[in-house]
């Protein structure tokens, strides 16, 4: 469960970090508390999408992995991020991503920030 919890939280963390840098990563809200709260959910969301869909959209595009020598994906957690975005719209939250390009640069962000995050926080359960 701490694991669970520690995730998320460098999810919330890295999320906030594309937020900050990205203009067309949209994140609003009346407070800070509720902005805070809206990041968690979308993390939440984030690491859901993440376990349920990324894995077999890296299965289904292994040829272009092997390929591309792994750029490909870029493209898959660019994509992964855009439904995560769809799916907080669906949720009625204020989080939203505008374009494909974006994606790709948040989700570079996003990858880059989780991991050092992931190096930095306890991880044992």
């Amino acid at each position: 469960m701490k694991n669970f919890v520690v995730k998320t939280i460098a999810n919330a963390g890295a999320l906030a970090v594309a937020v900050w840098l990205l203009d067309k990563i949209t994140l609003t809200g009346d407070s800070t508390g509720k902005k805070a709260a809206t990041l968690i959910i979308v993390a939440l969301i984030f690491g859901f999408v993440n376990f349920l869909v990324k894995h077999l959209v890296k299965l289904l595009s292994l040829p272009l992995m092997i390929l591309t020598l792994g750029l490909f994906t870029l493209v898959v957690n660019a994509l992964m991020l855009l439904l995560t975005s769809w799916l907080a719209g669906k949720f009625d939250l204020s989080f939203h991503v505008e374009g494909f390009w974006t994606a790709v640069l948040g989700g570079l962000i996003i990858s880059i920030v989780a991991w050092a995050l992931h190096v930095i926080l306890p991880d044992e359960d």
